[in-house]
C-alpha cells in the first residue's frame, strides 16, 4: 500500500479524505505538525500545487493537497483564495461577506477546490478542480458543516451546505466533485 500524506494537520480532513478514497490502495497519514506552507499562490490551483509539493518533498512520500474557497460574483470573486482569512472566526467571516453584500440582488457565487497531488521528489503528478454552483443567503441557516456553509444555498436542492446530510454533501460539493475526477486517476496511478 502506497503512503499519501495528507497536506493538512487537521485530522477531520484526513478521515474526509479516506472516505473519498476507500477502497484505492493508499494509504492516507496527515503532514507532519511541524511542517507548515505558506500559501502564496493566486489562484486555489497554484496554493494546492505549492502545498502538495513541498509536503512530498520534505517527507519523501506522495503528498495530496486542496486549497478550496468561496467566490461570490458581485464581490468580483472575494474572498477567494483568501476566504479562510476573511476574519478570524466562522462568525466573523460570514459577518464580513454580508455586510459586504448588503442589499445587493446579485447574490450568485461558488464553492471552489483544487487538489493535487504530488510525486515523492515535489512534482506534480495530478490536479484536478470541482465546483459548485449557489447564492448567498442574507441571513445563516442550518447547523451543519462549517465555515461560510450556512449562508450558501444550493437551489438544486433547496438547502445549505448547512442544512444537508453529509452524503448529500460529499456529492453535490466542490471537494466531492474534485475528489470524483481524482479518484479515476489515482486507480490509475496506483496500476503504473
Amino acid at each position: 500500500m502506497t503512503v499519501l500524506v495528507v497536506a493538512t494537520g487537521n485530522p477531520g480532513k484526513v478521515k474526509e479524505l479516506q472516505v473519498y478514497l476507500d477502497g484505492l490502495g493508499w494509504e492516507l497519514r496527515p503532514k507532519p505538525d511541524a511542517l507548515e506552507v505558506e500559501e502564496t499562490g493566486a489562484t486555489f490551483m497554484e496554493n494546492a500545487c505549492l502545498k502538495a509539493s513541498q509536503i512530498a518533498q520534505a517527507v519523501g512520500e506522495w503528498a495530496i493537497a486542496d486549497d478550496s474557497g468561496l467566490e461570490v460574483q458581485a464581490l468580483q470573486g472575494s474572498p477567494g483564495v483568501y476566504s479562510a482569512r476573511y476574519g478570524s472566526s466562522d462568525h466573523d467571516r460570514i459577518q464580513r461577506l454580508l455586510d459586504e453584500l448588503g442589499s445587493t440582488s446579485n447574490r450568485a457565487a461558488q464553492f471552489v477546490c483544487a487538489i493535487a497531488v504530488a510525486r515523492p521528489d515535489g512534482t506534480i503528478a495530478l490536479q484536478t478542480e470541482g465546483y459548485c454552483l449557489g447564492e448567498i443567503l442574507t441571513v445563516p441557516q442550518g447547523i451543519g458543516g462549517f465555515g461560510y456553509d450556512p449562508i450558501f444555498y444550493v437551489p438544486e436542492h433547496r438547502l445549505t451546505f448547512a442544512e444537508m446530510p453529509p452524503e448529500l454533501k460529499r456529492q453535490v460539493s466542490h471537494r466531492g466533485k474534485a475528489l470524483e475526477l481524482l479518484f479515476p486517476q489515482l486507480r490509475a496511478l496506483e496500476q503504473k
